[in-house]
């Protein structure tokens, strides 16, 4: 499985041959759009920074609001609603965790989380390996709340995410105060892994933009 991060919330994920992308962004964001054909897309929430599926090329299967599992490309894909605000989906409505699971590795994509996680959204979800993670605050949880989420989830490599770069044009943190608490912290311009190589120990993994 190779992953490789396009900026914001957005990631190509590429297992067996098939491509899945989420969260797609635009220029409005900093970034450039991923124009190559993809099979599957993740939609997390309608916000214009996670859902620029316009750019898409060919026709991918687009999963959105999707809380039963579901097979498409070599993934089991599962979506967990959550609100991306602490008042209950108040201000910003309700966002969508999705667990994609190929060659034995659950990864959990976390969109906009507002919040903590409850026992109960915990329990659902179950056992997750790599986690993508908000960390820039303002619009989703911020550093330490990120750092909270990782423990609940316990998994073997966290990626940040939703931070600010120099590309990025929505007002949010960077990723430093997030790594700052780790001692384990490694950046790569994309990570290749089998299930076989997951580490023991957390290891923190900062994904340099893909240039695409």
């Amino acid at each position: 499985m190779k992953i490789s991060y396009l900026g914001h919330a957005s990631f190509l994920i590429e297992s067996g041959g098939k491509y899945l992308l989420t969260d797609p962004c635009d220029e409005r964001c900093g970034y450039r759009p991923w124009t190559e054909p993809v099979d599957i897309v993740t939609v997390s929430h309608g916000h214009y920074d996670h859902n620029a599926v316009e750019h898409l090329k060919g026709n991918p299967r687009i999963i959105k609001e999707q809380i039963t599992p579901i097979e498409a490309g070599g993934f089991t894909i599962q979506g967990f609603r959550s609100y991306h605000d602490k008042k209950q989906g108040q201000e910003r409505g309700f966002n969508y965790i999705y667990k994609l699971t190929a060659e034995n590795i659950n990864l959990l994509h976390m969109g906009d989380q507002g919040t903590l996680l409850d026992q109960k959204l915990l329990e659902q979800i179950g056992q997750v390996d790599i986690v993508m993670v908000p960390v820039g605050g303002r619009y989703t949880v911020d550093a330490a709340e990120a750092v909270q989420i990782v423990s609940q989830l316990n998994p073997s490599i966290v990626i940040p995410m939703h931070y600010k770069t120099p590309q990025g044009t929505v007002d949010v943190a960077p990723v430093e105060k997030f790594i700052s608490q780790y001692e384990q912290v490694v950046k790569r311009p994309a990570l290749t892994v089998t299930c076989q190589e997951l580490p023991e120990a957390l290891q923190v993994i900062v994904l340099e933009l893909t240039d695409h």
